[in-house]
């Protein structure tokens, strides 16, 4: 018996919402969609694919392999004809990932980037491979996952669903393979505005976590991805086999399951000794045990003794952070002193519902402390997620935010005051979304060297220098951010037309009207 469940969110920063899924637990039909070509378009791609698989794949004649094929095909022919019939459509198409169950085996129709990843004892694997050459990279090994998902060219792919005609077995079109579903697993079908802002391990834990619940997982998916910034639409389908609850209620409770005397008579010393721990915990010893199931929320707002206290308290979480903490600020809540930056490790400052009501944990340097108020040196897979660091006119800020030769993730934060915004040097990655750099003294965001930027749906107001300063070969991407004014220096080869069309430039002529593309 197969629970399953499935869910779409619009996101935070779209409109519209151009993905589509569709479940069908009776026959083992389960799909998700993700339309391309904007306005209208991509959602009408989208609802044409999920229409036409289900009713070919509901007539069980052919292998399933051909069902399948034919399937997508079909999807793939209905909706180049409509778009040809429709100068609004024009340009539409789609990506999707299809699994039909077939006898303990899952056959799965793929084209594009979204993705289909099993999930079983304690591990993630990525089934699809991504149509895109970012994907292509990342499944060679030459791009990290991290890296990858920080990738200015993530979204491009290289094969859709509907751009032009097909037939069941034309080369480079549909990936087809069957692969064995295991009673103690879980499959996870998703759009990329999953997988481009979740970690898959992460992914894991929270279908782990909620194993047996599979509507509570696709929830949590959804909320980490727009927590995550939520640029894009979000789509999970999850299929759970019969067994994969109980054997992952088990691995969380001892780490191990329970099949043997041996087992039994291990976990009975786990437990003994988890008791001693606790017991020598109160006794004047500096003993320390750590049992890590998932990611710890470090806050940092336990003391309410003023500023000094609550620096402290940032240096006590990050002498302790490991890779896959939160260290968590409070809203509302200011804080004195420098944070230095820890690879693997979040920074989040306020979540959605916070920031939603204006209430955002403030960091702004005490009179004599030396900036930057964050400083990234060497450091990978950061994230910063809902502060608001201010500049005080007794402590003059150089940098609101310094990163040196690190890849790092800036989502929904305000830099306001400093001398340069955020200042990016040497081989850099940098990923900002949906984030304020208002009133520096200088440059908004400098970057020199090397560095690879990739901003979408940023705000840039009233800095009194350059908004964007990219320099020595640094390589921005720009999407849908917002410029006060056209003081941007920019690499030769981005055309300014091309820039002007994919962003806000308010003291210049309103781009015109874009349609298709994922962005």
């Amino acid at each position: 018996m197969l629970k399953c469940a499935g869910a779409s969110d619009l996101g935070r920063v779209r409109h519209n919402n151009e993905d589509a899924w569709y479940m069908d637990a009776e026959r083992g039909i389960f799909l998700v969609v993700d339309g391309i070509g904007g306005e209208a378009a991509g959602e009408k791609a989208a609802a044409i694919a999920v229409d036409r698989i289900r009713a070919r794949l509901e007539r069980q004649t052919g292998s399933v392999e051909q069902r399948v094929r034919e399937a997508i095909t079909v999807a793939n022919n209905e909706i180049l004809r409509a778009a040809r019939g429709n100068p609004q459509w024009q340009g539409m198409a789609c990506v999707l990932t299809l699994v039909a169950m077939d006898d303990g085996s899952a056959v799965v129709g793929h084209v594009g980037d979204s993705r289909l990843y099993e999930i079983r004892r304690g591990a993630i694997r990525k089934i699809t491979h991504d149509h895109s050459p970012v994907g292509a990279r990342e499944d060679a090994g030459e791009l990290s996952e991290l890296d990858a998902m920080l990738h200015p060219r993530r979204n491009e792919v290289f094969r859709d669903v509907g751009s032009e005609e097909h037939s069941p077995d034309d080369a480079d079109f549909i990936d087809i393979e069957r692969v064995p579903f295991e009673s103690d697993a879980a499959l996870l079908l998703c759009t990329d505005g999953l997988s481009d802002q979740v970690t898959s391990d992460y992914i894991r834990l929270l279908v782990e976590r909620n194993a047996g619940d599979p509507a509570a997982a696709a929830r949590q998916l959804i909320e980490a991805a727009n927590t995550a910034a939520g640029k894009d639409n979000v789509t999970v389908v999850l299929v759970e086999g019969s067994k994969f609850a109980a054997a992952s209620a088990d691995a969380p409770r001892l780490g191990f399951r329970v099949g043997s005397a041996v087992a039994l008579a291990a976990g009975v010393l786990l437990v003994a000794l988890f008791v001693v721990g606790v017991l020598r915990t109160l006794q004047p010893s500096k003993l320390v045990t750590s049992v890590r199931v998932g990611p710890r929320v470090l806050q940092v707002d336990a003391s309410d003794n003023g500023p000094g206290t609550l620096g402290v308290a940032v240096s006590q979480a990050l002498a302790v952070a490991q890779a896959g903490d939160i260290v968590q600020f409070a809203a509302g809540r200011e804080y004195h002193q420098p944070v230095r930056l820890k690879s693997g490790v979040t920074f989040r400052g306020s979540q959605w519902g916070e920031m939603a009501n204006g209430s955002r944990a403030i960091l702004r340097l005490a009179p004599g402390a030396a900036g930057p108020a964050v400083l990234g040196d060497n450091v990978r897979d950061v994230r910063i997620q809902g502060l608001r660091i201010l500049a005080d006119p007794q402590a003059p800020l150089p940098q609101g935010i310094l990163l040196v030769d690190s890849s790092i993730e800036i989502d929904d934060t305000e830099i306001e005051g400093a001398t340069i915004g955020i200042e990016v040097r040497g081989a850099s990655r940098l990923l900002m979304r949906a984030s304020t750099i208002r009133d520096s003294l200088a440059e908004g965001l400098l970057a020199s060297g090397p560095s690879s930027l990739w901003l979408s749906h940023n705000s840039f107001l009233h800095n009194h220098g350059v908004n964007l300063a990219a320099r020595d070969g640094a390589q921005p991407s720009l999407t849908g951010n917002v410029f006060d004014k056209s003081t941007l220096e920019l690499p030769t080869d981005l055309k300014p037309e091309s820039v002007r069309e994919q962003n806000f430039l308010l003291d210049a002529k309103p781009a015109p009207a874009r349609r298709g593309g994922k962005p």
